[in-house]
This record gives structure tokens, sequence and C-alpha cells, in this order.
């Protein structure tokens, strides 16, 4: 039970902006209390934090110059005839409803060919070129040193212009066996024009290639990507997220 303190009928129930004077003692002042003051000090986790308060620009998009800048490579040989420059293209990516990127095109190594005009000269204004696929990089690459290979390219087959671009690539070893030699074929009736462009290409630069496309190959399929995409902690490449795959019951075995 709780004992209340007696009140003195004579005081008064103190209300807001009343002084604490003593009544009985008219003369004598209660001692006023000693103001008190708080200060407030931010944890030290905050202060190392640096955070900073959101502004309309952290929801704008991005400018071009925060943007990754494009990176073009690409590898040539010249020789006396003509001139040849390799060059990789990216694969192509399309977004899911689910949130997930998918593979919509596989990536290939762009070749051109120049005919030269002159000593050190190519005319680049009437150079072919010819896209090597995944599947034709490595038949190059498989190539012994006696071993040939050809690739036939229409641009339109399947549709009504069929037949009126005709692209033939040979690569062949030299007499002397010193490396191989590369002849692109273009027949085009649409601008009139009948070319053919061959190069030789050594040994030094035939290996020098080979090693380039063993780089650059996982890159053309996207494999970066994916490889990129896989953590550890993601649940939702776990067995159990999907159990009924394929891949679970080939390694239960």
């Amino acid at each position: 039970m709780q004992l209340l303190p007696l009140q003195n009928p004579n005081s008064r129930p103190f209300l807001p902006g009343t002084s604490f004077r003593n009544r009985s003692s008219p003369n004598t002042s209660l001692k006023s209390p000693k103001k008190l003051s708080l200060k407030c000090r931010r944890s030290e986790f905050f202060q190392q934090q640096n955070f900073t308060r959101p502004s309309e620009s952290s929801f704008s998009p991005q400018s071009p110059a925060a943007l990754p800048p494009r990176v073009y490579v690409g590898h040539s040989i010249y020789k006396g005839k003509a001139a040849l420059t390799i060059e990789p293209k990216a694969p192509e990516f399309v977004p899911l409803d689910s949130g997930a990127i998918k593979l919509a095109k596989e990536g290939f190594v762009l070749l051109q060919f120049a005919p030269a005009v002159g000593t050190r000269q190519y005319d680049w204004n009437r150079k072919q070129v010819f896209s090597l696929s995944v599947t034709e990089i490595g038949t190059i690459m498989s190539l012994g040193a006696k071993d040939s290979c050809e690739f036939f390219h229409d641009p339109f087959k399947g549709k009504s212009e069929e037949g009126k671009i005709r692209k033939i690539l040979k690569a062949e070893p030299l007499p002397d066996g010193s490396g191989h030699f590369f002849n692109l074929s273009v027949q085009n009736r649409l601008l009139n024009v009948d070319e053919s462009i061959y190069i030789p290409v050594t040994k030094a630069e035939y290996t020098v290639l080979i090693s380039a496309f063993n780089f650059i190959l996982p890159y053309l399929l996207g494999w970066h990507a994916f490889a990129n995409s896989v953590k550890p902690e993601d649940p939702s490449r776990s067995n159990s997220a999907n159990p009924r795959s394929g891949a679970d019951f080939e390694w239960g075995r």
C-alpha cells in the first residue's frame, strides 16, 4: 500500500506559472534549482561513416562522364599486298521480367581486310569484312600446320536478297610450312563488287591470334557475366532453391 503525504489545507496546489515561495514564511524564498544542461554526442560509428543527405542529384540518371569508358581494341597484321585487322565484338544481353539478365547474342570476332595501294599504305575505304562466330573461331584455333578450312557467309540468307552477297574465307597452309594463307573473296551484286584479298600469316603471327582467341572466347560466350554474378551467400543458387534441376540428379548419383 502506498502512503500519500498529508497536504496543508492552507496550501494551494502548484499551478504552472506560479513561483516556489513558502507561504508560511513570506520573507523566505526557496533556493532556485541549479540549471542542468544536457549535451548529446554523436556516436563515433556515425562520425566515421561520413553519411550525406540524399539530394535530387543522387536519384538523377548518371551523366556520361560517370559511365565507364568504352574500350576499343584490335590487332593488325601488315603485309606488302594487304592488311588484316582483328577486333572482338561483345555479346548482347537482354533484361528479363524477373530482374535477371539473359544472353541474347553471342559475341564474335570481326576480320577486316584492306588492299595495299603503296608501300605501307592501305585503302580502308575498300576494306572487306568477315565475322567469325565462336564455332568458326574454334575451327581456326584447331588448325594444324598442314590443315585448312573454309567458311561461307551470306548476310541475306533466308531473305529476299539471298545470294546477292557471297563471302568465302579460306585459311590454307603456306607451301613452305611457315604459316597460313588467309584469303577473303567477296561478290556483292548490290554494289557490283567482285574482289579477292589475301594475306600470309606467319607462325608467330598465327600464335598471337590463337592466344588472343583463347583469352577472349569465354567473354564472347558471356560466361564472364555469369561468373561475376555468382556469390557464395546467394540462396537462389543453392540446391534447395531448385531441387528438381537436372544437375542435382546428375551429381547426386
